[in-house]
């Protein structure tokens, strides 16, 4: 199974309209939304549509931009997974994740993150294939040391206890398309720009 996983869209509907035009030519079935499909709250128009015009499945996160309201909003208007504080079994591999941040205005503080990660893997802890999506990058990287201070402990925690075999992120576009390995889980900042990866 083929996977585009994006992040930091802030709005804009034309990457929005490029991105899924590409997933449908290489042949993707799922599409991963890090976080940050607006910026500030702007309009969500034209941001899942494209997706779902071209019937891929497609599951999101809130960013440090949108509040998980927006998140929810949009997955039950356009039938998509919300994966902040949950997860789902698709053809024998198991998502979960934590979407916002731990800075700005939809902050969360690392307890809280680490338990709706634990929330969502509990439900598919017996899968063996797994991966986890966040908004934000795990602490002590390389990622990290671009932008001091922007990595959670919440998100490393994750890593370390649930290990799931790829491990998503976007929020820090310098990091854009940086792998980092933490143990066994390859670490990815997907960016705007999106990664296609197979599982």
């Amino acid at each position: 199974m083929k996977v585009l996983a994006t992040g930091c869209l802030h709005s804009d509907s034309r990457l929005a309209e490029e991105l899924a035009s590409r997933a449908k030519k290489e042949g993707v079935e799922l599409v991963l939304i890090c976080g940050d499909i607006t910026r500030g709250n702007e309009s969500t128009e034209g941001m899942i549509g494209p997706f779902k015009k071209l019937n891929l499945e497609v599951a999101i996160v809130p960013g440090n931009h949108e509040p998980e309201a927006v998140t929810q909003f949009l997955s039950e208007a356009y039938k998509i997974k919300n994966l902040h504080g949950s997860s789902f079994n698709l053809n024998g591999t198991g998502f979960f994740g934590c979407g916002a941040a731990n800075i700005g205005l939809h902050r969360l503080e690392d307890d809280e993150s680490y338990f709706l990660f634990y929330k969502g893997f509990k439900d598919i802890k017996n899968i063996n294939k797994k991966i986890m999506v966040s908004h934000i990058p795990p602490s002590g990287t390389l990622m990290e040391r671009l932008v001091p201070g922007s990595g959670s402990d919440a998100v490393r925690k994750a890593i370390e206890s649930f290990k799931p075999d790829i491990a998503l992120c976007a929020h820090l576009h310098e990091a854009e398309g940086i792998e980092e390995q933490i143990g066994k889980t390859r670490v990815i900042n997907v960016g705007r720009k999106g990664k296609i990866f197979e599982i």
